[in-house]
């Protein structure tokens, strides 16, 4: 079963988002992402990043983005949920699986209303796939 396990935001500044999402929510930092800060709820993995001049992918005709970019699943087999996602009307973007699994990759989808998505069988920084519930 794949798990909602990973959020990408766009924001101004990562240092200051990360302060807040450490004040407000008790999140911890997992690690720096090449254009910021990665957060952990101890689940959840949420980067924080800054892509200065360049577009927000998904977001290119908008000045200055600040937001959601994309949400990822953390899934037991990737070329499964390629099959699944395609038969439901979803479409491959791009990205590919790695075979080491010490690397963190994803493999971009579309929604049929358009939304991105990722998939990955490794995870990611800060998160946590299988949770027993209370």
């Amino acid at each position: 079963m794949a798990k909602l396990r990973h959020l990408a935001i766009a924001v101004s500044d990562p240092e200051a988002a990360a302060q807040f999402f450490e004040k407000a929510f008790g999140m911890t930092r997992a690690g720096q992402a090449m254009r910021g800060v990665y957060m952990s709820d101890g689940v959840m993995n949420v980067a924080l990043l800054n892509f200065g001049e360049e577009p927000v992918p998904g977001f290119e005709t908008e000045k200055d983005y600040n937001g959601i970019i994309h949400f990822g699943m953390w899934v037991d087999s990737v070329e499964e949920t390629d099959e699944l996602v395609k038969a439901a009307g979803g479409s491959y973007m791009n990205g590919r699986k790695e075979s080491n699994p010490n690397v963190f990759y994803e493999v971009k989808y579309k929604t049929p209303e358009g939304i991105v998505f990722d998939v990955t069988e490794n995870g990611w920084k800060g998160a946590v796939k299988n949770v027993n519930a209370a």
